[in-house]
């Protein structure tokens, strides 16, 4: 026996609330997380071989690519703080309604946003 169910391959078509998007990004910004720790575990490593690794390590942080990675560090670890903040407070029982869930992931993608511009004119 076929079942007739309805199949949606266009990803584009699907509308999802901001509460999963916010989950998704969550995500995200942990594995982005994972792989942005490698470059600051190297320069960190690069940093304590030697007086010349210690400037090596200046000149690739106070440089362009650095300053990028650094921003970009600094913004995957502050969303996955906020993030990881509210999805605490929801296993305490909170924000567990479609509605007050969709409020607070807009909340914390806008506070997101503005720890980011911060972090990028702190850095600059």
């Amino acid at each position: 026996m076929k079942k007739q169910r309805p199949v949606n391959l266009d990803l584009t078509t699907i509308s999802m609330p901001a509460s999963a998007k916010a989950s998704i990004l969550h995500r995200v910004t942990g594995v982005a997380l994972f792989f942005a720790l490698i470059f600051v575990i190297v320069v960190w490593a690069i940093s304590l071989q030697s007086a010349q690794g210690f400037e090596t390590a200046q000149e690739l942080i106070n440089g362009v690519i650095g300053k990028i990675i650094t921003i970009g560090t600094l913004a995957v670890l502050s969303y996955h703080v906020i993030g990881g903040i509210r999805h605490l407070i929801m296993d305490m029982g909170y924000w567990e309604e479609l509605e007050s869930g969709n409020i607070s992931a807009k909340v914390s993608i806008a506070l997101w946003i503005v720890t980011v511009v911060l972090a990028g004119v702190w850095i600059c």
